[in-house]
């Protein structure tokens, strides 16, 4: 199934305006604004505000929705998330929320698995998923004339899911392969893992969100039946409706069908918080590869901290695209990498920030992990310039918009915010606390998170070489 990171991320034309110094407007001059595909961005002294019509109310059950009409097509996206992800999980069960994920196409009470295919297709409607640490969501595209179908479809499976043990045994060995694939035959994919498991001790981000091999081995109905019937209710869902539709009348159809549904009591959720690291760690494996790479990882801030949006432009500054620090360093100049990047990534209630090179075949890490923390001392230590900060502000704001063009990408926007920050609004500040940044707030949060106790560093290596890296 399609994973989704939790960063959702302009249109061409507000991009231009903004390199060229469009929007650089003086109290004295009107302000600027752009409407395009439903989105209006607004340019204002020292502001820029992004925003589109939403209707937001919860049902009586605690079912959150979120509509926002958008007739430019006759098509609608419908997203149905629901509040679980790994991190709900626990040591033994590891990956349940992906396997249910998998489950929930294997048909309920009133469609099953291939009545469920075969009504997509013939109704021209494309659907798919996604599980994350923090949360599971589900997906169509629709022509709005299928509106009520597909909710009539979604409620099936969100109140009467069958679970029969025999569609799970086919499915697990699906989820097995895809462990497969994705991840054990994926030396990158590996190194990935090992970082969250090297980074967190404690907290439940450290294991797999597909899981481990032994678990998807274990699993059974009675153990997914539980997870569903707890996590799979009105009052932890968001429902979020994107396109060509009345609201008024669409209101009034969600209560028809979502309305009977029970309110369930939801457990007290308790996640254990990482202690600080205190120590330098490190984890190598050693794999069928034709070169060595490695990852130097620090703990974030969680999603919505005010250091989120500094520690994302210097990841931009670092580590993104060809004309980035890292990359002219040790691709360009001196030819020891075949790749370099950073990223920051941001969860519910943690976050990462890394950096990472792929190096040249035949040498050691050694001397690009060097230019590696070289390039994180000067970033630390000495302000970037205004046009490099100006230059990363343009690509993350881009980024950010650029998916708000589609149906599907508003809907996503919307449900994700929804669910990691408390409230779709914060979709509508974030522009503007991007733009805020100033070059001492990025020395301050690299300063703050980047310590050389509070570092892990991950080493993959080709099976042949025998050097330990130390």
């Amino acid at each position: 199934m399609l994973r989704l990171s939790v960063r959702i991320t302009s249109l061409s034309i507000v991009l231009n305006l903004l390199a060229c110094g469009a929007w650089a407007t003086s109290p004295s001059e009107p302000d600027l604004s752009v409407k395009l595909n439903n989105i209006k961005i607004e340019q204002k002294v020292d502001s820029l505000k992004i925003t589109l019509p939403v209707t937001k109310f919860v049902l009586k059950n605690g079912l959150t929705v979120l509509l926002s009409e958008d007739h430019s097509v006759p098509m609608l996206s419908y997203h149905t998330w629901y509040r679980v992800g790994s991190r709900d999980e626990a040591p033994g069960v590891t990956g349940a929320a992906h396997m249910l994920e998998h489950m929930m196409f294997k048909g309920a009470k009133k469609y099953d698995g291939k009545s469920f295919d075969r009504i997509f297709h013939e109704n021209g409607i494309t659907n798919n998923a996604f599980t994350t640490y923090d949360y599971t969501g589900f997906f169509e595209s629709l022509p709005s004339s299928k509106l009520e179908l597909v909710m009539d479809m979604e409620v099936d499976r969100m109140s009467s899911l069958a679970l029969r043990p025999e569609d799970l045994k086919s499915e697990r060995e699906v989820v097995k392969e895809e462990r497969r694939w994705r991840v054990d035959d994926n030396p990158m994919e590996l190194s990935r893992e090992l970082m969250m498991n090297t980074l967190f001790k404690v907290s439940s981000y450290r294991w797999p969100v597909i899981g481990e091999m032994a678990d998807i081995n274990n699993y059974n109905t009675e153990k997914l039946r539980f997870f569903y019937n707890t996590f799979y209710v009105p009052n932890n869902a968001v429902l979020v409706i994107v396109g060509d539709f009345e609201t008024n009348k669409v209101k009034i159809m969600i209560e028809k069908y979502y309305g009977s549904l029970s309110y369930k009591p939801m457990p007290r959720r308790k996640y254990l918080k990482e202690p600080s690291q205190g120590k330098f760690e490190n984890a190598s494996l050693k794999k069928e590869v034709q070169n060595s790479s490695f990852i130097l990882a620090y703990k974030g801030p969680e999603q919505g901290h005010p250091d989120m949006y500094a520690l994302d432009l210097a990841a931009n500054i670092l580590g993104s695209g060809t004309s980035s620090r890292m990359h002219k360093n040790l691709v360009y100049d001196k030819q020891l990498a075949t790749s370099a990047y950073a990223f920051s990534y941001s969860l519910k209630n943690d976050g990462i920030f890394a950096l990472g090179a792929n190096v040249n075949p035949g040498l050691g890490i050694q001397s690009s992990l060097a230019q590696v923390y070289q390039e994180l001392g000067k970033i630390k230590n000495t302000k970037v310039s205004v046009s490099e900060l100006q230059k990363a502000k343009t690509q993350v704001i881009k980024e950010f918009v650029d998916n708000l063009k589609t149906s599907d990408g508003k809907a996503r926007a919307l449900a994700v915010n929804e669910i990691v920050s408390g409230s779709y609004s914060s979709l509508f500040s974030d522009l503007d606390k991007y733009e805020m940044v100033t070059a001492e707030d990025i020395t301050r949060v690299l300063k703050k998170y980047i310590k050389p106790d509070q570092r892990a560093l991950i080493v993959l290596e080709p099976k042949e070489n025998k050097k330990v890296v130390k």
